[in-house]
């Protein structure tokens, strides 16, 4: 296997926007780094619009999290191991 796939831990680049009321980027971080295990996380915005980044391989739990604060959209999954390859997805 191929040293960089090794190197994958968490396989799905998890990224949306995410628009609501009163969010706080410091929240949203806080929840997803204590209760989903992934790697690379960043969220910024404002209060009324936060973008985030995730590396995990359970992108269906920041989905979920971040669905009941508000609206998702843009939302972009990519199996990393695969491009890595060279694949699509």
């Amino acid at each position: 296997m191929d040293e960089e796939l090794e190197e994958i831990n968490y396989k799905f680049d998890t990224q949306l926007l995410l628009e609501g009321k009163d969010l706080s980027d410091d929240q949203v971080r806080e929840y997803i780094a204590n209760n989903i295990e992934g790697d690379c996380l960043l969220v910024v915005g404002d209060d009324e619009v936060l973008k985030l980044h995730f590396h995990t391989n359970t992108p269906w739990k920041v989905l979920e999290y971040c669905a009941s604060l508000g609206e998702i959209y843009d939302v972009v999954i990519e199996n990393m191991p695969r491009q890595a390859q060279g694949l699509k997805g």
